[in-house]
């Protein structure tokens, strides 16, 4: 009889531990990876609680890892099985070499994707563009920001086009009070990134010029992007004189103190100078060539955000994509990382002055991705490499233009089958 009662015991509390289980398994832990360590407390104090708000009982952890070593982590905790639920997808190339190993889920028809127009997948998409794997979740733009005490004190309006910049530029110069440009090329992801894919897709039409190379229809040695290597040939007189061995940070200070009249940048740098500098700014996109000239944008894809295969709580990582598909969210996020962009099709009421003047210019400019973002970075010479090096000496005046354009073409070729 004792025998009996203990079996029985021994039944329902295994009954009750199962049921414990099932229970905790339903509520759920979810751990999101992400290199945005800046972000930490806004997912834990705004984020996360807006997202419980919505679905209670669903625990979510953000444990974030230093950008530069994200990636190799990133790889070994996938490899080991140790990785989070959720993603936080690097743009192109990084994302899909990890949804070919089969560490990401395919999203296509998944709750909240329904939110984002097919240029803001083509980030995190298949060559062929048939598989999505991460949710996009915002943008940076690149642009110019001015310091609008010193235009207006030298009677100056933010140029639109290319003559106007010029002009603009001359006047600071002349006035011998301020630098002009406020840019180094010490570290020269700044003259390929901020200035070359910046300012050169007035010049190579945006998509038209990108998807031109991929197809081999045009080369980097055709006007359109010679005239981009121009222009920027032209900028290096306005920087200061001792621009080569000016850093980012050198730069930032020099426009945050007051020093510089105009700052080419991405919108990630605004909330630095809300912080840091003490004179309101203003924003204007990279001037046309010329009036009428249809103007184009870097509104580059730079965050989103996949399942991992191998997650154990499926059902709660959907749960969280789509609330992150959802207009709270992209009221929130932009909202609070200012100058990152929402890249769904909610419309957004954006509360900076500058970042609301940035998003602003989707209206009226076509947008396009940094030039070499995908595909063409996937051979030797590294094309990421060597335009780095490359727009610094047109920006000190060491290379010229269509000796720029051929460095590049030549290396792209070496490897590129549609080039050859």
């Amino acid at each position: 009889m004792m025998q009996t009662i203990n079996r029985i015991r021994t039944i329902r509390n295994a009954v009750l531990i199962a049921l414990a289980t099932v229970g905790t398994a339903q509520a759920g832990t979810l751990t999101i990876e992400s290199w945005r360590v800046d972000d930490k407390t806004l997912w834990e104090t705004v984020l996360i609680p807006a997202f419980q708000k919505k679905n209670p009982g669903i625990e979510v952890k953000f444990a974030p890892t230093a950008p530069t070593e994200y990636d190799s982590s990133l790889t070994a905790r996938l490899a080991g099985g140790t990785a989070g639920d959720l993603i936080a997808c690097r743009p192109f190339d990084v994302s899909l070499s990890l949804y070919k190993k089969g560490n990401l889920e395919k999203l296509d028809g998944k709750p909240g994707m329904e939110h984002f127009p097919a240029s803001a997948k083509t980030a995190w998409q298949t060559d062929d563009g048939k598989d999505t794997f991460c949710m996009p979740v915002a943008s940076v733009m690149h642009g110019f920001l001015y310091n609008q005490k010193i235009f207006k004190e030298l009677n100056l309006q933010p140029p639109k086009t290319e003559a106007e910049f010029f002009k603009v530029l001359d006047t600071i110069k002349s006035n011998g009070k301020y630098t002009p440009l406020a840019l180094g090329t010490a570290d020269q992801w700044e003259s390929s990134q901020v200035i070359f894919t910046g300012v050169g897709p007035n010049y190579w039409k945006g998509e038209e010029g990108r998807k031109a190379l991929i197809a081999g229809k045009e080369k980097f040695t055709d006007p359109n992007f010679v005239n981009a290597f121009e222009y920027e040939a032209k900028l290096g007189k306005y920087l200061s004189k001792g621009a080569s061995s000016q850093t980012y940070g050198d730069s930032q200070n020099l426009f945050a103190l007051g020093k510089a009249a105009i700052y080419p940048t991405g919108s990630w740098d605004i909330a630095y100078f809300n912080t840091n500098a003490k004179f309101e700014m203003g924003a204007f996109p990279p001037p046309v060539p010329k009036a009428g000239d249809k103007c184009y944008i870097s509104d580059h894809n730079d965050i989103g955000m996949g399942v991992n295969k191998k997650s154990k709580n499926k059902e709660d990582a959907y749960k969280f994509l789509t609330w992150l598909g959802s207009q709270e969210f992209a009221d929130i996020y932009t909202n609070k990382v200012t100058g990152f962009f929402s890249l769904s099709d909610h419309l957004i009421s954006v509360k900076d002055p500058v970042a609301k003047q940035m998003i602003d210019w989707r209206k009226s400019c076509s947008s396009t991705i940094r030039l070499n973002a995908q595909i063409l970075n996937r051979g030797e010479p590294s094309m990421e490499n060597q335009l780095w090096n490359v727009n610094a000496q047109v920006l000190n005046g060491k290379l010229a233009p269509k000796e720029a354009a051929a460095q590049i073409q030549t290396g792209f070729a070496k490897w590129y089958k549609p080039q050859q």
